[in-house]
């Protein structure tokens, strides 16, 4: 099939990322660095700035980790750190600033060792959302993350533009589905690592440019619809993956699922599509308050109840209609292998699907495990 982007970046789309920040901070734009999607972009974006998620998905800097943080630490946290030490991370040496947010205890322990590099702004994440004073509490956070960007960037970020980016991520929330439409197709036109280089294109763009972009991908999906071309086949399984993040050396759960001839239709991971499914109010009045009513109802495992993740997993699953779902975590990562347990009752129970948990890190050593485990769940659908 011909590619959706067709240029010098096709074997290596993350350079094609790399390129966009440098232009941009090239063109006067400062780079605001991140680690999770709880930090509303729009602020960063009023500001007049790029946001960009941080280097955490490589095996290679966990040995230079290891030498400060214990070896049975979450492997996306190690590689975080290890990034930093080794000063690899093209992105976090663009970065004038660094955004964290409380979502779990090695993470903020982490920022500890690093926010003496560059500013470093922290955001105290309510973990009970539905209790009456958490929206108040993070609404406070959300205003001292304008605070902080304001001062450190001498840029006074006004209602009406805030608005404005507010507007933005909806149209762009809004193409993003569109795209996503073409994977609930059956077979599905679109990859796994379609889905993921679109998606980092559209962390470091503006709407206009998402707009163009998306303009000529769709062209090129209609003529496979019209050619029937499409990623697997008609027998290929239909494999929902939900769980921790995923990218670089973890994405081997994705190429071991195509390995084993099935299709990746839905990604349920803050890597993946769970960024898109929230809207923010337009015309409030009060833009901030908009913005944190509707980065609290992201669905993470840090969150108690967790009542939105479940309903999220069954909208994907009415969507995309999945064969199995597989739950991918991340040694140590509590918080989404606890959860884990009750999303396979879910699962099985309300929508009668394969459930397989796989739990692993940025190694190689576990691929042939995972192949024959999920070459063993493909085999009994």
């Amino acid at each position: 099939m011909e590619a959706l982007i067709d240029d010098k970046y096709a074997n290596n789309p993350n350079e094609r990322v790399l390129d966009s920040v440098i232009g941009k901070r090239n063109a006067g734009a400062p780079v605001v660095g991140m680690y999770c999607g709880y930090a509303p972009v729009e602020l960063i974006r009023a500001a007049g700035a790029v946001p960009v998620f941080l280097c955490a998905f490589s095996r290679k800097t966990i040995p230079e980790a290891e030498t400060v943080l214990p070896s049975n630490l979450c492997p996306l946290i190690k590689s975080s750190f290890g990034f930093i030490k080794t000063d690899t991370c093209p992105f976090y040496a663009l970065s004038g600033a660094i955004i964290g947010e409380t979502t779990c205890d090695g993470k903020k322990k982490m920022f500890e060792l690093i926010r003496h590099i560059k500013p470093t702004h922290i955001m105290d994440l309510p973990q009970l959302p539905d209790e009456e004073e958490a929206l108040g509490n993070w609404t406070v956070m959300v205003h001292k993350l304008k605070a902080f960007l304001e001062r450190t960037f001498g840029a006074e970020i006004a209602d009406a533009r805030i608005e404005s980016e507010i507007k933005e991520t909806n149209d762009k929330n809004r193409i993003m589905k569109d795209f996503f439409s073409y994977a609930a197709h059956s077979p599905p036109l679109i990859s796994w690592s379609e889905m993921y280089e679109v998606i980092g294109l559209e962390m470091v763009s503006n709407s206009d440019e998402m707009r163009l972009l998306l303009k000529g991908i769709m062209i090129k999906l209609r003529e496979r619809l019209r050619k029937g071309e499409h990623s697997g086949n008609g027998h290929s399984p239909r494999v929902l993956v939900s769980g921790c993040p995923v990218g670089g050396d973890a994405a081997k759960i994705f190429r071991v699922i195509e390995g084993a001839g099935g299709v990746v239709v839905a990604m349920e991971a803050c890597s993946g599509m769970k960024g898109y499914s929230i809207e923010i109010e337009e015309g409030t009045g009060d833009p901030v308050a908009a913005l944190a009513r509707a980065y609290l109802k992201i669905p993470c495992s840090c969150m108690t109840p967790n009542q939105r993740r479940f309903d999220a997993i069954d909208a994907m699953i009415g969507r995309f209609r999945p064969d199995a779902v597989i739950d991918v975590i991340l040694q140590a990562c509590h918080s989404y292998n606890i959860e884990s347990y009750r999303i396979e009752q879910h699962v099985r129970s309300k929508h009668r699907l394969p459930f397989l948990k796989i739990e692993t890190d940025f190694t190689e050593s576990d691929v042939g495990q995972i192949r024959t485990r999920v070459g063993a769940l493909f085999e009994n659908l």
